[in-house]
Parts: structure tokens; sequence; C-alpha cells
């Protein structure tokens, strides 16, 4: 009776040992290759002033978000806005009468933010496209610019944020 246990087991046995069939095998190898350029993405979120009743100088921020690879630098102007009467310094948002009210946009080290021909910009080195550098933008409404006949209602203005890199 033992005979009969052993005999299946050790057939067992060496039949797992003996293993499947192995077809033969050759590799090779392969490059993959990828060429990075440098590059920079840019954001601006929206800079809202609220209400104003022309009576304080009043300011308020936006974030311009740039995303760079690795080591690039960069530089963000902005441009004059489309209601500007002239260069950068005479920035204007449009609204229901016949004057606009001007205001400024501002580095967050003070001078005016500028077009890359005239005023400051603001900038740095990209860590990689998961990194990405946030730049504030302050905009300021004095009372001392805005003396005109200056209607209620909702004025606006568009700035275009450029990234050079």
């Amino acid at each position: 009776m033992r005979r009969q246990i052993i005999t299946p087991a050790v057939a067992g046995v060496l039949l797992a040992l003996a293993g499947t069939a192995q077809a033969d095998q050759k590799t090779t190898t392969f490059e993959v290759s990828a060429n990075v350029k440098k590059n920079c993405v840019i954001t601006a979120g929206e800079l809202a002033f609220g209400d104003w009743t022309v009576e304080t100088d009043t300011e308020s921020t936006s974030t311009i978000t740039v995303r760079c690879t690795n080591g690039t630098t960069f530089a963000v102007n902005l441009n004059a806005g489309q209601h500007a009467s002239g260069d950068i310094s005479q920035r204007q948002m449009d609204g229901p009468g016949s004057v606009n009210v001007r205001y400024n946009l501002y580095t967050a080290a003070g001078p005016v933010w500028g077009n890359g021909t005239t005023g400051a910009n603001d900038g740095g080195t990209g860590a990689g496209m998961g990194s990405p550098r946030n730049l504030t933008v302050t905009g300021k409404l004095f009372v001392a610019d805005n003396q005109g006949a200056i209607e209620p209602g909702l004025y606006t203005d568009t700035v275009t944020a450029t990234v050079e890199y």
C-alpha cells in the first residue's frame, strides 16, 4: 500500500522538475528619445477693483502664473491695455461716459509694470513645468488721476500679459 502512495508522488515531483519545454529567445534593444525644447506657459487672473466712490485711492491685486522648463529664464511684460492714451503710464478703463478711469499696474518691487520697452517687468527662472512661479500685479486707482466728470457704471480694460523666454 505504501508503494501505491509513493509512486504517484514521485511521478508528480519528476513531472514538476521536468517543467515545460522552453522556446529559444533572442533580444535586442532600441533607443527612445525626445528633444525637450525650452517652453513657458502663462495664465493671469482678473484684477477687480470692486466698488469705488472716487474719494479715496484704492488698489487691488492679481496673480500671473508662469510655468517654464527647468533653467529657462523669463520676463513678463504687460501692454498698455485697450484704452490707453499713449504709453503704459496712461492706462485707462472705458465706461459709460465720455471720461475714462485712469489706473496703473505695478510690479511687486513697486515700479509701473512695463511692456518690454518702457517701465519695469517681473520674471525669473523656471524650475520645471510642474513648478509654477506666481507674480503679483498690483493695480492702483488714484483720486488725483481721476478728477474729470466720471459717470457711475462699470469701467473695464483688457491688458495683454506676454512671457518672453
